[in-house]
């Protein structure tokens, strides 16, 4: 069992640096994502430092894989893709790609009736394109006030103050692509009106 662990160990740091560069990320660019110093990191995919847990989850969670998948778990022969949900705001975000850095595609889940009608709208760098899947959704961009139904596609630059909401009796669902900006709001701003 102990030498089981060890052999386990051992081969996170190739799978870590094989994972880096198959994403195409530096160490620079993952330490600033994980808070993890560059000299670690190294250390890390060198083998020179055991991997700890409070290592690996911020890893985990940048390169958004399981804990499994970074310690190099067996293979199941399961081919689906297990995404974990994102729950904010109540509402939910499932994961449809994996590349931490690029461009993210979500689907997203708005409830009925959401009482988020009194958020303000947000801003921040980069673009987002929605395509509305089922349900209503109710677009706020800038002083613009929009309703888009099933079939429906939106592109818009996250500069403009926006809110996505849904004005409907049931839960809408979209596809939500945004670049990596978008994955954090900056800014705040209020429309006029």
């Amino acid at each position: 069992m102990a030498k089981d662990l060890e052999g386990a160990l051992a081969a996170v740091g190739p799978q870590l640096r094989a994972l880096r560069q198959k994403r195409d990320i530096t160490l620079t660019q993952l330490a600033e994502t994980t808070g993890i110093s560059v000299s670690t990191l190294s250390r890390l995919e060198s083998g020179s430092r055991r991997p700890t847990l409070e290592l690996l989850l911020p890893l985990a969670e940048a390169y958004q894989v399981t804990l499994d998948e970074l310690v190099d778990a067996p293979e199941t022969g399961d081919p689906r893709v297990r995404q974990r949900p994102i729950e904010r705001n109540g509402h939910t975000y499932i994961p449809l790609t994996r590349r931490p850095g690029g461009m993210q595609a979500f689907k997203q889940i708005i409830p009925a009736d959401a009482p988020d009608c009194d958020r303000e709208q947000q801003t921040h760098e980069g673009y987002e394109w929605i395509y509305v899947l089922s349900g209503r959704i109710r677009l706020r961009l800038g002083e613009h006030d929009i309703v888009l139904t099933p079939g429906e596609a939106a592109e818009f630059d996250t500069r403009l103050p926006h809110l996505i909401l849904n004005p409907g009796p049931e839960p809408a669902e979209i596809i939500n692509l945004f670049g990596p900006q978008g994955e954090r709001v900056h800014v705040r701003a209020r429309s006029r009106g």
